[in-house]
């Protein structure tokens, strides 16, 4: 079964590193979909996948890169969809 989720990262997530250690993560758990740097100093992150697999990526989320601070996660359940075959960072 496949769930997805939308995680609203915030604290010093921005020119730390963030979406390349979330990449990673995300390959480490194989899971599919996006990270992307918001206007407002906040990091998106897309994910589907097992649920178990989503867990473990929204717990590494949560530590995140050696120089970030994670200070909030903002997490929604959404609907899995068929557009994502992969993992990619996104301008």
């Amino acid at each position: 079964m496949l769930i997805a989720r939308k995680f609203y990262i915030s604290g010093m997530v921005q020119g730390v590193g963030y979406r390349f250690f979330t990449q990673r993560a995300a390959a480490r758990h194989q899971v599919l979909g996006y990270v992307r740097n918001l206007k407002d100093g906040r990091v998106e992150a897309f994910v589907q996948g097992q649920p178990e697999t989503v867990e473990a990526f929204k717990h590494d989320l949560t530590a995140g890169p050696t120089y970030s601070k994670v200070e909030h996660i903002e997490e929604i359940v959404i609907e899995p969809n068929e557009f994502y075959t992969s993992f990619r960072i996104e301008k």
